[in-house]
């Protein structure tokens, strides 16, 4: 099986760029892209996990903002697909792994107050282990208090080495991962599923925080 990005319509090249730029915009409306950080990206096209394209955030762009430069789309090895002066994030070889490994349709990074303190407070651990919390459900996860555990990967400088490490702890059934004191990545089918498990999982992350703390001052009052 081989094809090209040439092969994919103009239609469907612009459709993914406008997902991605409203996306980016509402989540810059929430403040999950400080100092440029975070990334996103759509897949377009056929899929095949030796061969296929995405769309993804330039590096080192004010998402704040809606241009022209915003976005490039790049093949399975996050290289640019096109002439184009815009770089890919380093980071863009992540979401390479979790397409290859999933065949999804959007992955989607964000960094938070509350995924940076979870990811450090269980670090050690290597998941973030989280239960009965009615949030679960959005993962398609009906069990009466279900349990998930969120993997938790080490924040190394060579995004080669973070890579490597994803089909490891990658769980089709919990669409997302954690760098240590860094962000998370989630994805999904599709724009809409990424989203719905990135804000299930930024709700997961504040409510497991509030409680640890609950804890901790029940525990200094009694």
């Amino acid at each position: 099986m081989s094809f090209n990005l040439a092969d994919i319509s103009l239609e469907e090249k612009r459709r993914a760029l406008e997902e991605l730029a409203d996306v980016k915009e509402l989540f810059a409306s929430r403040n999950w892209f400080p100092g440029t950080s975070g990334n996103l990206s759509i897949r377009i096209g056929d899929f095949h996990p030796e061969q296929f394209y995405f769309a993804v955030t330039a590096s080192g762009k004010d998402k704040t903002k809606r241009t022209p430069e915003d976005f490039l789309f790049v093949d399975q090895y996050g290289k640019a697909a096109e002439a184009t002066n815009l770089k890919p994030s380093a980071e863009t070889l992540i979401h390479c792994e979790i397409y290859r490994l999933t065949g999804c349709g959007a992955v989607f990074h964000v960094h938070t107050v509350f995924n940076n303190l979870i990811s450090e407070y269980y670090g050690e651990q290597g998941a973030v282990p989280i239960q009965g919390i009615e949030l679960i459900k959005a993962f398609n996860i009906w069990d009466e208090n279900a349990a998930i555990d969120i993997p938790v990967l080490p924040n190394y400088a060579d995004i080669a080495s973070i890579a490597k490490l994803v089909p490891g702890v990658l769980n089709v059934q919990v669409p997302g991962i954690l760098l240590r004191n860094h962000g998370i990545y989630a994805w999904g089918r599709d724009v809409f599923e990424a989203k719905k498990h990135l804000e299930a999982f930024e709700f997961l992350f504040e409510t497991t925080y509030r409680s640890l703390l609950l804890k901790t001052l029940k525990s200094i009052n009694s």
